[in-house]
């Protein structure tokens, strides 16, 4: 009869995360437990919130700018884009709080973290473009930092994986748009 290695319980003691949980509380959620580096994090995330702020700054361009016989629609849809890139920019910079970092609004040096350019387009199709193409660059960067950060942060993970999941059907909609305006 083979002897049973006495198993090692999946939670650490409670009287030890007890202990734990009372030092360093000024450090809000960044427990003993958190295994990221947190400073790479809270930089990637930065150069996530800038990449966030010019794609918002543009799709509000494409807004205003829309011209032509299908840019209602197509100027709903970039405002749409707009505000939902908003909402990524404010869950990240509270994600950047809550890791005891600063977000990075300044405005000097926004389109050099940024990951996506800043590429205004001369009409509503080189406007639908550029965006795709924006998407495209922000669908690899949140992957690339999904991998990264792989089990060692799991909040931030799953923030980026929501995040990367509507930059997916953003660039969705506007390859769609593409596809109807026959380009």
């Amino acid at each position: 009869m083979a002897s049973k290695k006495a198993e090692k319980p999946f939670l650490t003691d409670i009287k030890t995360l007890r202990d734990r949980a009372r030092k360093h509380i000024e450090d809000g959620a960044v427990t003993p437990g958190y295994q990221a580096d947190r400073e790479v994090v809270v930089n990637l995330l930065n150069a996530a919130l800038a990449t966030e702020l010019v794609c918002i700054l543009r799709y509000k361009r494409h807004y205003f700018m829309a011209s032509g016989i299908y840019a209602d629609a197509v100027a709903q849809e970039f405002l749409q884009h707009a505000n939902e890139e908003q909402m990524h920019a404010d869950q990240i910079a509270a994600r950047i709080v809550q890791l005891k970092g600063e977000p990075d609004f300044n405005p000097d040096g926004l389109a050099t973290r940024s990951h996506a350019e800043y590429v205004e387009g001369e009409n509503l199709i080189d406007m639908i473009k550029e965006d795709l193409i924006a998407e495209r660059i922000a669908i690899d960067s949140y992957s690339e930092m999904i991998r990264y950060i792989g089990d060692k942060d799991p909040t931030t993970r799953r923030m980026l994986e929501g995040i990367l999941a509507m930059e997916e059907e953003h660039a969705d909609d506007l390859a769609g748009m593409l596809t109807e305006l026959d380009v």
